[in-house]
């Protein structure tokens, strides 16, 4: 629900691109939750609860959300914060993990993005989710038992508490190999700079094999065969 999120994510997924180790980076995402006293209210516009909650007239708010909605767009994204519904994300949060779980992290990410700032759904809304789970892949049936549940609520609370540990207070927070942090929607060239970083002293720690290996039936040390 952080706008500068959705922007940071692109710019991140630029950056990317561009990226000759592309192939070979692995994107993980995690929980954190700004707010987590919110509670969910569609009779509640975003200005309103903005202006609420923040102390702003209702203009401040609508200023600064339509400036956020001129960054977007320069991201190529579009914000219809007048659609917008206010909602605790911790459901949504529950979401994602059990689509991490199956290989669909990024994809329910970006799913939920664009249900809040674009398309105005509810995304603490079970049925809302489902919709979103099965254009991802996901089955019905799993989602809807997960979110009725107290399912991934714990590996939730994990996330936020092991942001926490590393002193992250907002964001988006990007960290790159354990060592180097990004903070909030950089510029493209910002995160070019730091995955390159990054990524080579990784790639200095963990040399590929020097083999080119054919693999074939065999048996490990764990005793799998």
């Amino acid at each position: 629900m952080c706008p500068f999120c959705y922007i940071g994510k692109r710019r991140f997924e630029d950056a990317l691109k561009n990226s000759e180790y592309k192939d070979d980076i692995q994107v993980e995402w995690k929980s954190f939750q700004l707010n987590p006293d919110m509670k969910t209210d569609p009779s509640v516009n975003i200005d309103q609860y903005l202006a609420r909650i923040k102390g702003w007239s209702l203009e401040q708010a609508k200023d600064m959300n339509a400036h956020v909605t001129a960054m977007a767009a320069e991201a190529g994204l579009t914000y219809n914060f007048d659609r917008a519904v206010v909602a605790n994300s911790f459901n949504a949060h529950r979401f994602t993990h059990l689509a991490k779980k199956n290989g669909l992290g990024d994809a329910a990410e970006e799913q939920l993005f664009k249900a809040y700032f674009t398309d105005g759904k509810n995304t603490d809304d079970i049925n809302i989710l489902v919709e979103l789970g099965t254009a991802i892949g996901l089955d019905a049936n799993e989602i809807k038992q997960t979110l009725e549940s107290d399912a991934y609520a714990d590996e939730v609370r994990h996330d936020i508490y092991e942001a926490q540990q590393l002193g992250v207070r907002g964001v988006p927070f990007f960290v790159l190999n354990r060592k180097y942090a990004v903070s909030g929607a950089q510029a493209v060239p910002v995160f070019e700079q730091t995955i390159e970083k990054a990524f080579a002293e990784w790639r200095q720690e963990n040399p590929k094999s020097p083999f080119d290996v054919i693999e074939g039936d065999s048996c490990g040390p764990d005793g799998n065969c």
